[in-house]
């Protein structure tokens, strides 16, 4: 008996790519020895991509939809497909072909050859903006210094999990998900592929720098508690720095010298309150996990499927 493999896809205004992927995917698997089964993930579009899949389930009946109340997030998004996939393993992947289906087939390679994690490894090519690689090489270097796990420069959300690790990624409640950090920390028996991403064929990413450095802040935030020891030691130090200050304020009031530099002054007090904001907005952040985390509201909602 063949195989079961789940292809998960979530979906956010992507509907010149619908049709595209889908084509690509049928060309890549058909000749595969499994069953297969497409999982598109409508993340509360605002373009016609739900029409655009709903035609396909129509003309072929191993393609699925689950779509959203509205936008709740691509990682809540792939949240749902692992709670209804039903394949042997699961492939999940990007929309806009910058992840090529042609590296499917060695994804299940690995599987078979019993690894339970076969994640994928994006090579940035040089046509790619130099701030955003900067930018990207800057979040895995903080990510992994601040983090008790240790991500590669480039891990993607492309990558194929095998049922047990589905199962366990199923239980999974915490409100601010973030499944690159999640899937390493599982631990299981693991590796990684590099691939060169394809370009985006239609659409814009949805990936703006905004939302990059909220990923980023997500996932630094979501497995250390670092940051906050950081900030005890900030603390320290600088109240260490302005006991140095004393010996000169004693000399200047004992020998009648006044003291001047008020702009030094104002400099040092602007300073200590950045410092002191900073400080309490990762204080803030971590108490707003926690309070997120106690309202225990659903990870989506699902406004109508196809799936049984």
């Amino acid at each position: 008996m063949q195989k079961k493999i789940s292809i998960l896809i979530p979906i956010y205004n992507e509907e010149g790519n619908i049709v595209t992927i889908t084509n690509a995917l049928h060309k890549v698997l058909m000749p595969l020895p499994y069953n297969y089964e497409i999982i598109f993930v409508d993340d509360g579009s605002e373009d016609n991509s739900l029409n655009e899949i709903k035609e396909l389930t129509q003309q072929q009946s191993n393609i699925f939809f689950i779509s959203f109340s509205k936008n709740f997030g691509h990682q809540n998004a792939i949240k749902a497909g692992f709670d209804m996939v039903t394949g042997e393993c699961v492939i999940s992947m990007d929309g806009d072909m910058q992840h090529p289906p042609t590296l499917i087939p060695l994804l299940l390679k690995k599987w078979e050859e019993g690894y339970d994690i076969v994640y994928t490894i994006r090579k940035d090519h040089m046509e790619m903006p130099i701030l955003k690689r900067r930018t990207s090489e800057m979040f895995y270097n903080v990510m992994n210094k601040l983090s008790d796990i240790e991500l590669e420069s480039g891990t993607a959300d492309f990558r194929l999990m095998d049922k047990s690790v589905i199962s366990v990624a199923k239980n999974f409640q915490e409100d601010d998900l973030f499944w690159r950090g999640l899937i390493k920390w599982m631990g299981f028996s693991q590796i990684g592929i590099e691939y060169e991403p394809a370009q985006r064929l239609k659409g814009k990413s949805k990936y703006t720098f905004k939302k990059m450095l909220q990923f980023a802040l997500r996932g630094i935030t979501s497995f250390s508690i670092k940051p906050l020891g950081i900030a005890i030691y900030l603390g320290f130090l600088f109240a260490l720095l302005s006991l140095l200050y004393v010996p000169y304020v004693l000399y200047s009031v004992y020998f009648g010298h006044p003291i001047s530099g008020w702009a030094s002054l104002i400099v040092t007090i602007v300073f200590f309150g950045g410092l002191q904001l900073m400080i309490l907005g990762i204080i803030g952040m971590y108490l707003g996990k926690l309070f997120m985390q106690s309202k225990q509201r659903p990870h989506y909602i699902i406004k109508e499927t196809n799936l049984k």
